[in-house]
């Protein structure tokens, strides 16, 4: 599967932004899905994931409450809805698809990757 991330861009503190992955040459209907970031001089970290239903997620601590991930089968698509964003959210987010069953937390849990959108967040 090709995975292609959007929507990423500058925003200032306390602001909205909608992250999109697509995913191209087959369905993820099936698959479970995350988005991980990676900020300058950081190891990528998880986000959020959800299983192949939409209907059970999970999300890092320091984004429960304010990010919620989504999918829509009929467009072969997730999302990231990100609200009250803080500078520490500045990265590049990513998207990738688990080879597991479940969203997992680990990147060794997704076999393939989105090439990355960058989220700026201004103080």
């Amino acid at each position: 599967v090709q995975l292609q991330a959007s929507g990423g861009g500058l925003v200032q503190t306390g602001g909205s932004r909608r992250l999109s992955c697509a995913a191209s040459r087959r369905t993820i209907s099936n698959n479970a899905m995350g988005w991980f970031r990676q900020a300058p001089g950081k190891e990528r970290e998880f986000v959020a994931a959800t299983n192949w239903s939409g209907h059970s997620t999970n999300y890092a601590d320091s984004v429960k409450g304010r990010f919620t991930i989504s999918r829509e089968k009929g467009k072969n698509t997730v999302y990231l809805q990100m609200n009250s964003l803080k500078p520490e959210d500045t990265a590049v987010y990513y998207c990738a698809a688990s080879i597991r069953a479940y969203g997992g937390t680990r990147t060794t849990d997704y076999g393939s990757w989105g090439q990355g959108t960058q989220v700026t967040v201004s103080s």
